[in-house]
């Protein structure tokens, strides 16, 4: 059962309600979406690794030495 807590500012009086359908089936949507955005970032920096790691491959094929290359 999830609940959310409502504070009132005026007098502190904190209340614990219960989720409406709406508001969990939104918190499961926005969970999804997190999830979805997380793997799509973590898909870019390895895409992105993978692209360095290629081009210091062929920049050591064409005979540059690691100092060399570390330094571009």
């Amino acid at each position: 059962m999830a609940t959310k807590l409502i504070v009132d500012c005026s007098t502190g009086i904190t209340t614990e309600v219960e989720l409406t359908a709406e508001e969990i089936a939104q918190q499961e949507a926005d969970a999804t979406a997190a999830a979805t955005r997380k793997a799509e970032e973590d898909a870019a920096i390895a895409a992105k690794a993978a692209a360095k790691e290629s081009a210091n491959a062929k920049l050591a094929a064409l005979g540059l030495s690691a100092d060399e290359i570390a330094a571009l």
